[in-house]
């Protein structure tokens, strides 16, 4: 039986403005680095499901900082291994790009069943760590997204 998990969800890059990264280490996969990923559930507004798995995966409060919305949406293939999570049939995700920008590092509480370490890193180190494209890419995209704001 597959899962129901909805095919649609949120990356957020969380910063400060000097440009520093948090990224989180999968727990299920030592060395895979993020930013905070996950689905929408029920109905929400996309900030709203961003908000909540910030809080959710590092215990940084829902108003902590500011929440920006990219206007990005990256559709990739779900890995093999993953899909099983979703209905049946399922085969692609479309991921939309935030940014939390926080006024400094800040120490975090992750989630312990779903990350296993985490570190704020300069953003172009961020990038390279990262073991996905589409956070990679947004990552690099920083600089250009807080001279937006």
């Amino acid at each position: 039986m597959n899962g129901n998990k909805q095919p649609l969800s949120v990356l957020v890059v969380i910063h400060t403005r000097a440009l520093d990264v948090l990224l989180l280490e999968r727990a299920a996969h030592p060395g895979f680095w993020q930013s905070v990923t996950g689905s929408r559930e029920g109905n929400e507004p996309l900030p709203t499901t961003a908000r909540r798995e910030v809080e959710e995966e590092t215990g940084i409060p829902p108003d902590s900082g500011c929440l920006d919305d990219w206007r990005i949406a990256n559709t990739y293939t779900i890995f093999p291994a993953w899909r099983h999570r979703y209905p049946d049939g399922v085969r692609e995700n479309v991921e939309h790009v935030f940014g939390l920008c926080l006024p400094a590092r800040c120490d975090i509480t992750p989630a312990a069943d779903e990350h296993r370490d985490w570190q704020w890193l300069p953003w172009r180190e961020a990038a390279e760590r990262c073991f996905s494209w589409s956070n990679r890419d947004a990552i690099l995209l920083l600089p250009r997204a807080i001279a937006r704001t």
